[in-house]
C-alpha cells in the first residue's frame, strides 16, 4: 500500500472512532432510559390522567398538551419561517441591510431558551393579555423555532441550481411562479429537515413553557387555546425534583415517552424527505 492509501486509511479510522465517540453515549443513554423506565410502561400509563399526587395513573394530559404545543408551534412558525427565507433568497437584494438580517437570524439560534421564555411571558402573557395558555406557549416556542427554520429553508433554496430559475424566467414565468413550481418542490427535503429539528427542540424545552403555559398538576384536558396544559418536559421536571418519594421508574418512563414522540416526528420526516428526494433531477 502506498503512502496516500495509508494516510487515507488512517483518516477513515480516525473519523470512524470520532463517530463512535459521538454515537455511543447517545445509544447508552437511550438504553439506560429504556431499561429503567420500561417496567412502568402500560396502556394505563399512556391513556390515564395522573392521580394520588402524580404517583399513580398516567401521563395522558401531558402527552396531549405536548402534541398541542407542537402543532401550535408548527402553525405559527412554518409559514413565517418559510416565507421569510423565500424573501431573503429570491427577492431581497444583497446589501448591508439583508446581510445584517441574515447574521441576526443566525445569532438568534444561540440565545438561551430561558430568554425566549422571559420574552414570551412579558409580551404574550402580560402585555397582550393571553395569560398562561396554549396560545402564549405556542407563540413563544414558534419564535424560538424561527431561526432554525429560516436558516434551513434558506440553505435548501440556495442549493437548487440557478439554471432552474433562469429557464423558468426565460419561458415567461413570473418570479413567484418560478419559486412556487421550480424551486420550492426541490427544496422541500431540506425544509423538512430544519422543521423537524426545530420542532424536536421545541418539544423538549422546559424553560419557555415554564413561564407561558405549563401547569404543575392539571388532570383534565384543555378546552380552548387560552387554557393551561401539562407538558411532558415540565412534567418530567416536576416529578423528578418537586414530588417527594416519586418512583424513579415513572420519571424514566415519562422520558421514554418524550423520546418516542421525538423519534416518531423524525421518522415521519424521513419518510416524507425520501419521497420528495425521488423527484430531484440532479
Amino acid at each position: 500500500m502506498n503512502a496516500a492509501g495509508i494516510r487515507q486509511k488512517i483518516a477513515f479510522t480516525i473519523l470512524g472512532l470520532i463517530t463512535l465517540l459521538v454515537v455511543a453515549p447517545i445509544v447508552l443513554i437511550i438504553y439506560y432510559v429504556i431499561s429503567r423506565g420500561w417496567s412502568a410502561m402500560s396502556w394505563e400509563f399512556l391513556t390515564a390522567a395522573p392521580r394520588n399526587g402524580m404517583k399513580e395513573g398516567g401521563i395522558f394530559p401531558a402527552i396531549v398538551g405536548t402534541v398541542l404545543l407542537i402543532v401550535g408551534t408548527m402553525l405559527f412558525s412554518l409559514p413565517v419561517g418559510i416565507l421569510s427565507a423565500v424573501y431573503l433568497v429570491e427577492y431581497a437584494k444583497d446589501n448591508l441591510f439583508t446581510r445584517l438580517i441574515k447574521l441576526s437570524v443566525v445569532n438568534l439560534s444561540g440565545i438561551p431558551s430561558i430568554v425566549y421564555g422571559l420574552f414570551g411571558f412579558t409580551l404574550f402573557v402580560v402585555f397582550l393579555g393571553f395569560g398562561t395558555s396554549i396560545l402564549a406557549g405556542s407563540l413563544t416556542l414558534a419564535i424560538m423555532s424561527l431561526p432554525v427554520i429560516i436558516t434551513a429553508t434558506k440553505e435548501a433554496l440556495e442549493a437548487v441550481p440557478m439554471t432552474y430559475r433562469e429557464i423558468s424566467l426565460s419561458l415567461g414565468a413570473t418570479r413567484w411562479q418560478t419559486v412556487r413550481y421550480c424551486v420550492l418542490p426541490y427544496a422541500i427535503p431540506g425544509i423538512l429537515t430544519g422543521t423537524v429539528l426545530s420542532l424536536s427542540r421545541a418539544a423538549g424545552e422546559t424553560a419557555p413553557i415554564l413561564f407561558t403555559v405549563a401547569a404543575f398538576y392539571l388532570p383534565r384536558l384543555p378546552r380552548s387555546v387560552f387554557d393551561q396544559v401539562m407538558a411532558l418536559p415540565y412534567h418530567l421536571y416536576v416529578i423528578s425534583t418537586q414530588v417527594p418519594n416519586m418512583p424513579a421508574k415513572l420519571s424514566f418512563a415519562t422520558g421514554l415517552v418524550l423520546i418516542g414522540l421525538v423519534c416518531l416526528m423524525n421518522l415521519v420526516s424521513i419518510v416524507l424527505r425520501a419521497h420528495y428526494r425521488k423527484k430531484k433531477q440532479w
